[in-house]
């Protein structure tokens, strides 16, 4: 993508107001919920499988794994969580606890009284593990990718400048939007030829405004709340839930040295490392991710 093109997109940033009529033209499907509307694409039949994206990327993420579930004979449900994608920028604080009752909710109108393998990649760890926390039967297996959410976690410092009361928020809405456009697809090493069509279904959400309020509400309110979290993780580990973990070595944004804390935290799960892997492996390399989860999913 060249530098004119970029610019363009970003130009588009936080332009645009999410209407009906803005999501009358885009595919999946829509649900109203208590917070407010959100968008989602459920497919396939037999076992459920619900996928849950983390800090940014709406639910595209998850593209190559939705579609091996539903070929292996899955029902898949994926979703955008409140300020991403096409679901409601809603004016709260974005909690473990808020993104929890959202899931839950989901779950209670599309799928009720179903159990379901759930899976969180990067901030989706936080919710997932939460959400088990309080609906401990309705999750068989949990599987999490490059998790975020472990105490472990140092902060780099343009995260704990947000935290700074006021100067925070001011200076994230000022670069929030172009670092997050910029840095959305990093972490891509093997699928090159897709970067570039990653990045414009990135700024697609990206135009709607309230996207980068929830951003920051996130990172304050989820991703830095790590000791609040890490009680989630060990909720789970009481109850002994089936639990795999995979993370690359060479994750930038959710680094790896952090597998030590989590196998003190988790004991009870099983844990895969990709060498050189970065962030969204299971994008970058989705088939090696998917045949390592339905391996796991049936052994």
């Amino acid at each position: 993508m060249d530098k004119a093109e970029q610019k363009s997109l970003l130009s588009k940033a936080e332009s645009l107001e999410l209407t009906d009529a803005e999501r009358a033209k885009a595919e999946g499907s829509f649900i109203a919920l208590a917070a407010g509307v959100t968008h989602y694409e459920m497919k396939g039949e037999g076992k459920t499988v619900v996928l849950v994206h983390g800090y940014s990327t709406p639910y595209y993420i998850y593209d190559k794994l939705f579609e091996r579930f539903v070929a292996d004979g899955y029902k898949v449900l994926r979703y955008d969580l409140f300020g991403r994608g096409l679901s409601d920028r809603v004016q709260a604080e974005y909690t473990p606890q808020f993104f929890s009752e959202q899931l839950a909710q989901l779950c209670e109108a599309l799928i009720p009284g179903e159990s379901f393998i759930l899976v969180g990649t990067s901030m989706g760890g936080s919710i997932t593990t939460r959400f088990v926390q309080e609906h401990p039967d309705k999750v068989e297996k949990l599987i999490l990718l490059a998790p975020a959410g472990m105490d472990s976690f140092k902060a780099p410092f343009y995260m704990k400048m947000c935290k700074i009361p006021g100067f925070g928020k001011w200076i994230f809405s000022k670069i929030g939007a172009k670092s997050l456009f910029n840095g959305c697809a990093r972490e891509i090493i093997y699928s090159k030829d897709e970067i570039d069509d990653y990045q414009r279904r990135f700024a697609y959400s990206l135009q709607y405004k309230g996207f980068v309020a929830a951003t920051f509400s996130s990172l304050i309110h989820t991703i830095l709340n790590t000791g609040e979290t890490v009680k989630a993780y060990q909720a789970v580990a009481k109850k002994k839930t089936p639990m795999l973990v995979i993370w690359g070595t060479a994750d930038r944004t959710m680094p790896y040295y952090q597998i030590e804390r989590m196998k003190e935290v988790c004991p009870q799960a099983t844990y895969i490392t990709y060498e050189g892997s970065g962030h969204i492996f299971l994008f970058d390399e989705g088939e090696r991710t998917y045949k390592d989860i339905a391996q796991w999913l049936v052994g």
